[in-house]
């Protein structure tokens, strides 16, 4: 189960820039950065109930990196941020890191 509520926080993590970017751009500031300050709070429960089980270490690297993998295709898909052979390079190398660390675990 911390796994799972590992992930989730993850996923939460993409909650808050992702919040703190739409209320840039829309007129109801107050609901996004709502958004983003629930996002933080969830993720950062989810990430202290899988500390239960999981090394701090490695759930932090995967807490933080699946926020940031995340963040980053939403930010390609929806925002229109470059996809470039450098960037889609380095989010490879998150994604193996992560990989390997759920492996050795």
């Amino acid at each position: 189960m911390s796994w799972i509520y590992l992930i989730i926080a993850g996923i939460m993590e993409i909650g808050w820039p992702l919040g703190f970017k739409l209320a840039q751009t829309s007129s109801n500031k107050f609901a996004w950065l709502s958004v983003a300050v629930v996002s933080m709070a969830l993720s950062g429960y989810l990430l202290y109930l899988a500390q239960r089980d999981i090394p701090i270490g490695t759930a932090y690297v995967v807490w933080t990196s699946t926020g940031a993998l995340g963040t980053f295709l939403v930010g390609v898909f929806f925002f229109g941020d470059p996809l470039t052979f450098l960037r889609s390079f380095a989010i490879l190398l998150i994604l193996s890191g992560v990989i390997i660390l759920k492996l050795s675990h």
